[in-house]
């Protein structure tokens, strides 16, 4: 059996404490029937189901999953339930109009705390606690930045993104701002609990059921068919492996390390609580967390971009980049400098030629997608499987009116331009940062790079 605890720390910490030993389930037995299959074991294809379920019980809702429920960036991610969306609301704005942003802006907020409402009321314990994002601003640029992003949020009313009046952080921190909308939470936690919920609800999950392919009507897999009126494909940054997808998304790695626990003194002195969530304005960006046994969760992008879109499990661990964001934890935080890290992991997210997540559905196909979180679908799936189960069940709802419903990117080009591309805009970003640490400016780099990744 493969050893899914060298997944990720989150993964390794449920088997460890005995909550999930992360056997795999039972394969598709062969030829079967439902009224939904959906295609993926992650968040989006689980909060579906369980979305389908609470609007019709009476569904017969197959889950095809090719590992173990969570494999993907499901059970990897960095633990923010934030209202990040990859396209900015000024993108939205320009796209779609102030009212489409704004209402994509309220979802989103909303999202958050939907999260927290059904894990409560479903009794999955996945250490959801509400306090917020803390967003340091460690040089003018960045402080540039900040105070962008609070006008921003001024000028729409609808976040509530303001300054700290008095911050602890990191060295070299001029200024914090504070997004209160954000819960941290152990993803294994939710997206295992979310799981087993689902299959209590009357869902059926089959592991180790590789998808080959799909139609109106039925899902071919490697243990046999699944004939249902509607198809739901989740696969998220994996659809870059199947043939229908291959150019819809881009595989784009980030990775992360965590620390063992630190002291309450240690934690006080770092200035970050039970329940918030940080990074910075740098331009390759950083995310962390403090976990609820108290260690640092942290993790940023700078692993390249890997030809033909090809997701392999050695590309899961770059030792340039482990070390590379070691030594930035340390240069935020001195007081982790002792810290020893226990765990080091990574994988793929998926990314849309134009940066826009999208919820869709075809009546005449019947068949389903979402996906494009670019690294914020932790909340994102959510809202995903809310739209969904709205648009599969004919509803028309606010969530059905969205602006990213039935939103179509376009695809991504043929290689090399692809991994050119890809691979420079990595570079473009690094470059960026370096150019405002010496310039003390901001960069012109990354100005020119902005309207290529949704801003």
């Amino acid at each position: 059996m493969a050893d899914y605890r060298a997944l990720s720390f989150w993964m390794d910490s449920l088997a460890e404490s005995g909550v999930d030993d992360l056997a795999p389930r039972a394969s598709l037995p062969g030829d079967t029937t439902a009224d939904v299959a959906i295609v993926g074991g992650g968040l989006t294809g689980l909060w579906t189901a369980y979305y389908l379920i609470k609007r019709d019980p009476g569904l017969r809702v197959v889950v095809l999953e090719k590992h173990i429920t969570g494999f993907g960036a499901s059970g990897r991610n960095g633990g923010w339930c934030s209202t990040l969306f990859p396209a900015s609301t000024t993108a939205l704005e320009r796209r779609h109009g102030r009212a489409a942003a704004l209402a994509m802006r309220r979802a989103m907020i909303g999202t958050v705390d939907e999260v927290g409402r059904v894990t409560d009321a479903e009794g999955i314990d996945c250490d959801y606690v509400k306090a917020g994002t803390i967003g340091y601003a460690r040089s003018r640029p960045q402080l540039e930045r900040a105070r962008a992003e609070v006008a921003e949020a001024a000028h729409y009313g609808v976040d509530r993104v303001g300054f700290l009046p008095s911050p602890t952080g990191p060295t070299g921190m001029l200024a914090a701002t504070l997004d209160p909308a954000c819960a941290r939470l152990h993803p294994a936690k939710l997206v295992r609990g979310l799981a087993r919920t689902v299959e209590r609800l009357g869902a059926t999950i089959y592991e180790a059921t590789e998808v080959l392919d799909w139609g109106t009507g039925s899902v071919l897999t490697s243990r046999g068919t699944v004939t249902a009126e509607t198809v739901v494909i989740a696969t998220e940054g994996y659809g870059s492996t199947l043939p229908k997808t291959h150019r819809r998304v881009l595989p784009l790695y980030s990775l992360m390390i965590a620390t063992e626990p630190l002291s309450d003194d240690t934690w006080r002195e770092i200035g970050i609580e039970h329940g918030q969530t940080f990074a910075d304005y740098r331009h390759l960006l950083i995310y962390g967390q403090r976990t609820a046994d108290n260690r640092f969760a942290f993790g940023g992008r700078g692993a390249r971009y890997h030809w033909g879109s090809s997701i392999r499990p050695e590309y899961d661990r770059v030792p340039r980049v482990f070390e590379h964001l070691r030594g930035t934890l340390i240069e935020l935080f001195p007081q982790a400098a002792d810290a020893a890290v226990t765990h080091r992991w990574g994988g793929p997210l998926g990314v849309p030629r134009d940066w826009h997540a999208h919820a869709s559905f075809d009546p005449v196909t019947r068949i389903a997608t979402a996906g494009g979180y670019v690294g914020d679908g932790l909340s994102t799936t959510n809202l995903a499987g809310r739209t969904l189960a709205d648009l599969v069940t004919g509803r028309e709802t606010e969530l059905t009116r969205l602006p990213w419903t039935n939103h179509r990117s376009p695809e991504w080009e043929i290689e090399p331009l692809r991994f050119a591309g890809s691979n420079l805009g990595l570079l473009a970003m690094e470059a960026a940062d370096l150019e405002e640490r010496v310039t003390r400016r901001p960069s012109v780099t990354a100005r020119l790079m902005a309207p290529l990744t949704g801003h």
